[in-house]
């Protein structure tokens, strides 16, 4: 019958209009800024910095391997690395990014920057108030306006930290395993030919 969409439609309307007096799930518009609607956990919206500990720059992930900035597809992300080694949260000496800029008014959240890094060091956030009159430098997010504590970490994504915290703590235990062994190694005599063992000199010579 002709026009019978049209009357589907209009009774669907009622219905949701009607309803919303009496039920707070068909309420789908709200007084923004005032109210918000809690963000969804696969939500996301720009990258951000993890930092470990209480210190941005002591505790930061990154290595500035510059693999987020190559693999980029709109060209957003900008990194120096620094010339000096600097030891990370954990004590181990690594580079760190001097500069790391990234252009929000281009990235378009695809995400490719989080699949990429290896040390877990960028995931995407849940904000998006980023209003500003400034439409290049109020949009260019650096180093500092980036870093955020891996607690905030755990509260936008916490599934995700949980399981990235788990499989971190897991890697720790490998290296300071392979550490000690190395350290063992070290202090035992190494064998020689037919099961000897020998002391080895300075020179790198022994005797049986």
């Amino acid at each position: 019958m002709l026009g019978t969409g049209i009357l589907k439609g209009m009774v669907e309307t009622g219905r949701n209009f009607l309803g919303s007096y009496v039920s707070e799930d068909r309420l789908v518009t709200v007084q923004y800024p005032e109210q918000r609607i809690p963000r969804q956990e696969a939500a996301r919206s720009f990258p951000f910095l993890v930092f470990d500990g209480s210190d941005p720059v002591w505790g930061l992930r990154c290595v500035a391997c510059q693999i987020c900035e190559k693999e980029c597809p709109p060209k957003c992300i900008y990194i120096i690395k620094d010339s000096l080694r600097k030891a990370d949260h954990i004590g181990k000496m690594q580079f760190q990014p001097r500069v790391f800029d990234i252009d929000i008014s281009v990235c378009m959240s695809c995400q490719i920057c989080v699949e990429v890094c290896p040390f877990d060091a960028i995931k995407m956030d849940v904000e998006v108030d980023f209003s500003t009159g400034d439409r290049f430098g109020g949009l260019l997010m650096n180093k500092q306006r980036l870093a955020k504590p891996n607690s905030y970490f755990h509260k936008i994504h916490p599934s995700d930290a949980s399981e990235v915290d788990g499989r971190l703590a897991a890697d720790r235990l490998k290296a300071q395993a392979k550490a000690k062994a190395d350290a063992e190694a070290k202090g035992k005599p190494a064998a020689g030919p037919a099961g000897k063992s020998f002391a080895v000199g300075k020179a790198g010579t022994g005797s049986a």
